[in-house]
């Protein structure tokens, strides 16, 4: 668990609003999941809590039933994951983006230092590299 704060079922459902027995309801359906201690009780976080309550809103105030509320929720959840990974694959073309540019840069530099020398090798030459052998000493 992390430093964020943890409530136990009883205040989880004064906060939200909600009768204990309802929360152990909506953890069986799978609409909300606390936390579990090693005895197996329920610990509610604050984003949990937010959960239930807008659980509630649905409900109540726009008459959605429980199957329409839990497909919400993946839904939300499925926009948020793919959110996170859009951003970090952002900064990952941003990172290749700084690199293509060092990239250019270091290449001018080695340009400018040899005086612009490039020679023009036609793809069906081969370049071998070799590095003669010592004689043997005799």
């Amino acid at each position: 668990m992390n430093n964020s704060k943890m409530y136990v079922i009883s205040v989880a459902a004064e906060l939200s609003g909600m009768h204990a027995q309802t929360l152990r309801t909506y953890d069986r359906l799978g609409l909300v999941t606390p936390a579990r201690t090693s005895g197996g009780g329920r610990r509610y976080s604050e984003r949990d809590i937010a959960t239930l309550r807008k659980i509630q809103e649905l409900s109540q105030d726009e008459g959605v039933n429980l199957a329409g509320i839990k497909a919400i929720i993946q839904l939300r959840e499925q926009r948020d994951q793919l959110a996170a990974e859009r951003d970090a694959l952002l900064e990952e073309v941003h990172q290749l983006r700084r690199d293509l540019a060092q990239a250019a840069q270091n290449a001018q530099a080695a340009r400018s230092a040899r005086g612009g020398e490039l020679v023009h090798v036609p793809r069906s030459t081969s370049v071998v590299m070799w590095k003669p052998r010592r004689q043997r000493e005799r």
